[in-house]
C-alpha cells in the first residue's frame, strides 16, 4: 500500500534545493527542475538559497542574479 502523506514533488524539491545549496556551482538543469516545480509557499526558501551564492561570490554569476530577478 502506497504512503498516501508521502509528497514526491515537496520531497525532489527538498533533494534538489539542498544540492544547490551545497554546490557552489550548482547545475542549471537542477535549478530549472527546482523552478518548475516550485510552490509559493517553497519560493522564499530557494530565493534565500541562491542570494546567499550572490553574497558568497565577489563576481556573482549573471545567470543566478537573472534568477534571483525572475522569482520577484
Amino acid at each position: 500500500m502506497a504512503d498516501r502523506e508521502y509528497d514526491v514533488r515537496a520531497e525532489l524539491v527538498n533533494q534538489l534545493l539542498h544540492k544547490v545549496d551545497e554546490d557552489p556551482f550548482p547545475s542549471p538543469t537542477m535549478m530549472n527542475q527546482i523552478e518548475a516545480l516550485l510552490t509559493p509557499d517553497e519560493l522564499p526558501r530557494y530565493a534565500r538559497v541562491l542570494l546567499s551564492k550572490i553574497e558568497d561570490e565577489q563576481f556573482p554569476s549573471v545567470d543566478m542574479i537573472k534568477r534571483v530577478a525572475g522569482l520577484v
